[in-house]
């Protein structure tokens, strides 16, 4: 979605994970009889299912199963109308949205004032969101006033014009505003639920949404269950019954979907070559809007320090991590991966080298640093837990070892998702393995979480060069082309800053049974919709 920093959830199997995947033919490729469970593997506890607190794509795919956003993608990742029916603007300032008639699942009307609260709580200091500079970023009235707690939460230029039209007034023209709102933390909430029972809200006993699904049963660790709907203004075309998201890997589901307990999983890399071989028709691959990178904190020494960045990153050989991963994925110098719209490819100067000279360049930068063999430089990495994660990171220490000449001395630290998630957002670390994936097709969905004081810089970078770079994106006279070029200039200071060290842009991978159908796994932004699918 989101923040959206997303897991590492593709691992290893086990060699009876690898031995389990040996026939294409397996019972389980027919649909079961009277199967009305879709069950998905989805990496692992979800943080939060309140909209405006997500800021992971493991919420974000359960979160979109039971609410819907004024405007939604379809299957190609295409914006199309959510509870809004339509919308309309001049001048990319004022935007006038008017919403269908729909049903909360209590049965009360979904109405334009729970737009409004559901904007007004993002930017709300009160409500600790992640997101909270998301409506700065997209230049909504006062929006910075609010979050800062200059202005409350009233001044916030977004207004229920009666109960089913919504205005939004911006400083500055946004011509992808709405593209925007297609992420969850903008998604309408029920206002009158959510005051009544604030934190509670979201408890089997309270909970109300508006998407196709609702809660039926969450255990903590074990499962997430789904039921259709029925006051949901669209469930006449939805088609599965129930669904159940499971907190486990792709390598804890390798089993389970080959004996038909799974009926979507991720592919582990060591058993693509395999997949790909026996199981060609159910294994779905597309380009995803994501980079994984490593994310370093600003904030703390010696990582203030842009020798010390810049050798770091001349040192990893991503051909390496890209082979390790068996998915093809494209390797990653810049932010914004090259399949985004608007975007133009960037090199850093270092990128031409050989790999040897980059080496000796990483070097001498260290020892201008002051460190050596003699005096190495020490540091924790932090990264969230699963065997690849393990993986990827235990080859980087490898080449840092390897290619700095004795320079550096790594401690290796996992942490379990949400606890890896708390410690970026808090600060408490030196250099962790993140990722991001775009919340909208845009450059701005990668860039703008660099500007000075966003909510998603977790690693403090923070230039005034680059911010005047991206407040000049919105400018009037702006046009695309001219966008375009100064995201190149911004992607071009990334990369002279090392604010990021890129290693490689995402590919998803999974494995779908064939009787489902509609998985919408052409979508660039990985949003797939349940109620789009059907058993056959």
């Amino acid at each position: 979605m989101n923040l959206k920093l997303t897991m590492l959830t593709t691992t290893l199997v086990t060699a009876l994970g690898i031995s389990a995947c040996s026939s294409p033919s397996q019972p389980s490729a027919s649909l079961p009889p009277n199967k009305d469970t879709l069950i998905i593997a989805n990496g692992d506890e979800p943080a939060t299912l309140d909209p405006q607190k997500s800021q992971d794509t493991t919420s974000s795919a359960i979160i979109r199963q039971m609410f819907e956003g004024l405007v939604m993608t379809d299957a190609q990742g295409k914006i199309i109308p959510g509870l809004a029916e339509s919308w309309e603007t001049t001048d990319n300032k004022v935007w006038t949205f008017k919403l269908r008639d729909a049903n909360w699942s209590n049965g009360d009307a979904i109405s334009a004032h729970d737009a409004v609260f559901a904007l007004q709580r993002l930017v709300d200091p009160a409500t600790a969101t992640y997101y909270s500079s998301y409506l700065v970023d997209a230049k909504v009235h006062n929006a910075e006033k609010v979050v800062t707690g200059d202005l409350p939460v009233d001044a916030l230029g977004v207004k229920a014009l009666d109960d089913k039209t919504l205005q939004i007034t911006l400083d500055e023209p946004v011509p992808y505003l709405v593209d925007m709102l297609a992420l969850p933390v903008a998604y309408p909430v029920p206002k009158a639920v959510v005051q009544a029972h604030g934190d509670s809200w979201l408890s089997l006993d309270n909970i109300v949404v508006s998407g196709a699904y609702r809660l039926s049963d969450w255990v903590v660790n074990s499962h997430i269950n789904l039921e259709r709907n029925p006051a949901y203004y669209d469930n006449a075309n939805t088609a599965i019954e129930k669904v159940q998201f499971l907190p486990i890997t792709s390598s804890a589901g390798m089993n389970r979907y080959m004996t038909g307990e799974l009926d979507i999983n991720g592919v582990p890399p060591e058993v693509m070559d395999k997949v790909r071989k026996d199981l060609p028709n159910e294994m779905h691959t597309a380009p995803q809007l994501c980079t994984y990178y490593l994310e370093p904190n600003f904030k703390s020494a010696p990582f203030d320090d842009a020798r010390i960045r810049q050798a770091l990153s001349m040192s990893i050989d991503r051909k390496t991590l890209t082979d390790i991963l068996k998915r093809d994925n494209p390797e990653a110098y810049q932010f914004t991966p090259l399949a985004i719209q608007g975007i133009t490819k960037i090199s850093p100067d270092w990128q031409a080298l050989d790999q040897s000279t980059r080496y000796e360049q990483a070097i001498s930068l260290l020892k201008d640093a002051g460190y050596d063999a003699n005096n190495p430089l020490k540091f924790e990495f932090f990264y969230s837990t699963s065997e690849t994660a393990k993986m990827l990171a235990s080859a980087i220490d490898s080449m840092w070892r390897q290619n700095l000449g004795g320079a550096v001395q790594v401690s290796l630290i996992n942490q379990e998702w949400k606890t890896f998630l708390d410690t970026k957002n808090q600060g408490q670390y030196n250099l962790a393995f993140s990722g991001w994936c775009a919340d909208y097709n845009e450059p701005s969905s990668f860039l703008n979480m660099l500007k000075t004081g966003g909510s998603n810089n977790t690693g403090k970078y923070s230039s005034p060069q680059y911010d005047a770079i991206m407040a000049q994106t919105l400018q009037p006279g702006i046009d695309d082309a001219a966008r375009s070029r100064l995201y190149q200039e911004a992607e071009t200071l990334i990369a002279k800053d090392t604010a990021i060290i890129p290693m490689y842009s995402a590919i998803s991978v999974r494995l779908v049974k064939p009787y489902v159908k509609g998985f919408s796994h052409d979508n660039p932004m990985d949003d797939y919709h349940v109620k789009d699918m059907s058993f056959e």
